[in-house]
């Protein structure tokens, strides 16, 4: 079955960074374009950042834009997530999931790794 691993998240201060890892199994990687979400308490799922099989123009909130830096490495079935210049606000659970490139649905996720910026 197809599953989805994260990595990396804890607990750090404003201004420190973060790299976030999710390991896919159980599909064809190179056919999803892989997004990473996150969920702080009491906020609606936003997706922050999306990247197709070729890793061309990537997607990024406006949230996050110039901070953070979507990857993914298809020979590890890989995709990353550095995030530089980290806010307190930036503090949420973090999740990856992925999608046909065909589809506009993401139809596989992660358990999440929760993120944590002090000021």
């Amino acid at each position: 079955q197809v599953q989805l691993a994260e990595s990396g998240g804890g607990s750090v201060q404003a201004g420190d960074s973060l790299r976030l890892s999710c390991a896919a199994s159980g599909l064809t990687f190179s056919m999803y374009t892989m997004g990473w979400f996150r969920q702080a308490p009491g906020k609606e799922r936003e997706l922050v950042a999306a990247i197709g099989w070729s890793g061309g123009m990537p997607y990024y909130s406006d949230s996050v834009k110039g901070r953070f830096t979507i990857s993914r490495d298809n020979a590890k079935n890989t995709v990353y997530l550095q995030m530089n210049s980290l806010k307190p606000e930036d503090t949420a659970v973090y999740s990856c999931a992925a999608r046909l490139t065909s589809s506009i649905t993401y139809k596989y996720w992660g358990q999440g790794t929760q993120v944590t910026v002090s000021s």
